[in-house]
């Protein structure tokens, strides 16, 4: 299953329903965390690419099918 082109406050929603809350945003860059300690940074783009919203899954440690079922 593909990943569709995302805006980066479609990220943040799916993220925050996994329990990630921003932290700070320097530039253009919003870095989240969860209740774990785990950070990720989500970058401030009308599109995330595919190969970037690959790097976001891996650090907040989802699946391609778990981000899938946040985006519904």
């Amino acid at each position: 299953m593909s990943l569709p082109v995302l805006n980066w406050r479609e990220v943040l929603k799916a993220l925050a329903k996994k329990g990630f809350r921003p932290l700070r945003q320097k530039g253009s860059h919003i870095m989240v965390e969860d209740a774990k300690g785990r950070f990720v940074v989500v970058p401030r783009k009308d599109e995330i690419e595919r190969g970037t919203l690959l790097s976001i899954l891996e650090e907040a440690g989802l699946t391609k099918e778990e981000f899938l079922k946040l985006l519904d």
